[in-house]
């Protein structure tokens, strides 16, 4: 690892970490209060994504609805009128409304082959996003002159790594330049991230054997076809799947390449000090 020891953290002139959980568990709080210190530059994948790697997408998308309208139609055509995103780092809502969920169309839903393409351009924006870390980190210092750094990502980041392999490419560059932390919730912190998702359901990535195999699953024991799935009664189903699947994956990236912080410590963090020394205790209780 970057640090070894706490000792390597305190005594850091540049500060690097990589922020890593389910969406929910407090990567952009801490994130943005780190931001707001003045000397931490705040990196999101998941805006990298919207703004790099998937704007056209998400732009196309939007035309392509617009072009049904007659009036609309007109206006672009024309370039009379301009279609884009407005993504924010607080808002970060067009990535998951192009990501959609399979199902029955007229329940928002969309066909499972156009569904899998879209989890495809986001797999290949999220990977490419986290491997502009190290660009990052350099442009950081060099251009606005940030001595340390902090990128917020994805809860789906462990979907598209081997923690067992130590020659994992993705890995293997991220901790070269920062220290992973992953912010571990408690079995009752699991509930409150369900219960919010029940209540309202969002799009994810999922890793496609995943897929694959939880759709199958929820066409067969519903016994029903594609066109008949309710959209977010399926994302509901799957996502406490979801939930167990990540957590093993999760755990291997602390255990072979950084460190873990629990969920309830990480809320303690109210400025740049506190966060300190948190991961230092993380570095402390290292095997």
């Amino acid at each position: 690892m970057i640090y070894e020891t706490a000792q390597d953290w305190h005594r850091a002139a540049n500060k690097r970490v990589v922020l890593f959980a389910m969406s929910g568990l407090g990567k952009t709080h801490v994130s943005n209060i780190l931001r707001e210190s003045g000397s931490w530059f705040h990196y999101s994948i998941d805006y990298r994504i919207g703004t790099r790697y998937m704007g056209e997408y998400i732009a196309d998308n939007a035309k392509r609805e617009a072009m049904k309208v007659p009036f609309l139609r007109e206006l672009l055509m024309t370039d009379s009128i301009y279609i884009g995103s407005n993504i924010t780092f607080d808002n970060l809502a067009p990535v998951s409304t192009y990501l959609g969920k399979p199902g029955n169309p007229d329940k928002g839903g969309m066909e499972m082959a156009e569904y899998e393409r879209r989890q495809g351009q986001f797999r290949r924006a999220e990977m490419a996003a986290l491997t502009d870390t190290g660009y990052f980190i350099d442009r950081a210092q060099d251009l606005y002159g940030y001595p340390h750094f902090i990128c917020d990502t994805g809860g789906s980041i462990c979907e598209w790594v081997d923690p067992e392999d130590p020659q994992d490419a993705l890995l293997c560059d991220l901790s070269r330049q920062s220290l992973m932390v992953w912010i571990r919730g408690s079995e009752a912190h699991t509930e409150e991230l369900i219960r919010r998702f029940d209540k309202a359901p969002k799009p994810m990535a999922y890793q496609p054997e995943f897929l694959h195999r939880v759709w199958a699953q929820y066409l067969s024991e519903n016994n029903i076809q594609e066109s008949d799935v309710d959209p977010n009664s399926f994302i509901r189903w799957t996502y406490s799947q979801a939930l167990a699947h990540r957590q093993p994956r999760y755990e291997g990236i602390a255990k072979n390449w950084g460190v873990t912080v629990e969920a309830s410590d990480m809320a303690t963090v109210r400025d740049e000090a506190d966060f300190t020394e948190v991961i230092a205790n993380a570095l402390d209780q290292k095997p």
